[in-house]
C-alpha cells in the first residue's frame, strides 16, 4: 500500500515532479499539479453509463454496484478501456453501494464487505493488466445515491452531520482499508454532507478528493460554492476539490471558486445531456476543446461523468496530457 494511503507523506519542502510521483506511488498528493503550464491528470469517464452502453440493465437500487456480484468482469473491462484510452485514474463501482443497500438484496455484512473490497480489486487488476501507472479512486457516493431516488441532486436530507457521519463511516473505512490510492468523495450536494465526509477522511487518514454536484455557482442544496469549498481548507487529507456530475457549462466558474482554496482542482462533468426520467435528451457539450479551457483556468485533474465514454477520454488525453 502506498505510504500516502497510511497518512505518511514525503517532505513538502519542494514540489514533487510527476515522474517521481508515479514511480513511488504518491500521485495521490497531486503535488506536481499546481502551476501554469504543468500537465493535467486525466481521470476516467462514466462507469455506469458505459456499462449501460455495453448493454447492461442497471435499473436497480445498487446501480453499477449490482455487477460487483453479478458480472465483475464487465466492470473490469470498462476500467481497462479507460486506461487504454489514456486515463490515469480509475473510479471504482462503489458509488451507489452501501451496507444498507446490499442488505436489502439479502447480502449480509460480511459478503457486502467482500463486494466493496472487490470494487477496488477490479480497478487495480485492470490497471495492472493495462500496464498503466494509474491511481485507484474508491468512489464514496452521497447518502442520497443509496436512496436511489435522485436525492443526491437535491441534498437537504433532513439528517444531522452526526447522522451522516455514522452512515458513511462503515463504507468509507472499508474502502480505505481495501487499499485505494485515494477516496473520491463525489457528487456531494450539500455542505452538511461534505462536513461529515471531511471529518471521516481526517479520522482515517486516507487521502481524498471532495467534489460537489452543482447548479450554477451553488451546490444542489443551494449553498454558495465558495462556502462549500471552504470546508476543505486547511485539511491536508483533502488533496483536491472540485465538481462533477454537472453541466459542462457550469465548470469554468466553479474552477475559479475552487482554486481560491489553494488545492488542486478536479472537474469531471456530464456530457451535457439530461436524463428526463425515461431517456437522455439534449445536446452533448463535453469536448476536449472545452476541457482545455478548464485546464487553462486552473483545473489539474480532468475527466468525465455520466455519458462521457472511453472515446471522449482518449480525446482528452490527446489534447491535455503529454506522454509520461
Amino acid at each position: 500500500v502506498p505510504l500516502a494511503c497510511r497518512g505518511r507523506y514525503p517532505s513538502e519542502s519542494g514540489p514533487l515532479q510527476q515522474p517521481y510521483i508515479y514511480r513511488v506511488g504518491l500521485a495521490v498528493r497531486f503535488s506536481g499539479f499546481g502551476g501554469p503550464g504543468e500537465s493535467v491528470l486525466i481521470s476516467d469517464g462514466g462507469l455506469a453509463t458505459e456499462l449501460e452502453a455495453r448493454g447492461h440493465d442497471l435499473s436497480d437500487p445498487l446501480w453499477s454496484a449490482r455487477l460487483l456480484a453479478d458480472a465483475p468482469h464487465e466492470i473490469a473491462a470498462v476500467h481497462a478501456a479507460y486506461f487504454r484510452a489514456g486515463a490515469t485514474i480509475a473510479t471504482t463501482a462503489s458509488y451507489q453501494a452501501s451496507f444498507q443497500g446490499f442488505a436489502a438484496r439479502g447480502i449480509d455484512r460480511r459478503a457486502a464487505t467482500v463486494l466493496l473490497r472487490r470494487s477496488v480489486e477490479l480497478a487495480r487488476a485492470a490497471r495492472d493488466e493495462a500496464g498503466a501507472a494509474g491511481l485507484i479512486a474508491a468512489s464514496v457516493g452521497p447518502y442520497g445515491a443509496a436512496l436511489a431516488d435522485g436525492s443526491e441532486y437535491r441534498g437537504r436530507y433532513g439528517l444531522s452531520v452526526a447522522a451522516l457521519t455514522r452512515w458513511h463511516r462503515p463504507r468509507l473505512e472499508t474502502l480505505a482499508d481495501a487499499g485505494a490510492d485515494v477516496l473520491a468523495c463525489e457528487t456531494v450536494p450539500d455542505v452538511d454532507e461534505a462536513e461529515a465526509l471531511v471529518d471521516l477522511v481526517r479520522s482515517v487518514g486516507t487521502p481524498a478528493w471532495l467534489s460537489y454536484t452543482i447548479d450554477g455557482t451553488r451546490t444542489r442544496a443551494g449553498q454558495p460554492l465558495a462556502d462549500a469549498f471552504a470546508v476543505a481548507a486547511g485539511v491536508p487529507e483533502i488533496v483536491a476539490i472540485g465538481v462533477n456530475c454537472c453541466a459542462p457549462d457550469d465548470v469554468a466558474p466553479a474552477v475559479a471558486l475552487a482554486a481560491a482554496v489553494g488545492k488542486p482542482v478536479i472537474v469531471y462533468p456530464n456530457s451535457g445531456e439530461r436524463w428526463d426520467g425515461r431517456a437522455w435528451t439534449g445536446a452533448v457539450r463535453f469536448s476536449a476543446e472545452l476541457a482545455a479551457q478548464w485546464a487553462a483556468a486552473g483545473a489539474r485533474i480532468i475527466g468525465g461523468c455520466c455519458r462521457v465514454g472511453p472515446a471522449d477520454i482518449a480525446e482528452l488525453a490527446s489534447e491535455l496530457s503529454p506522454s509520461l
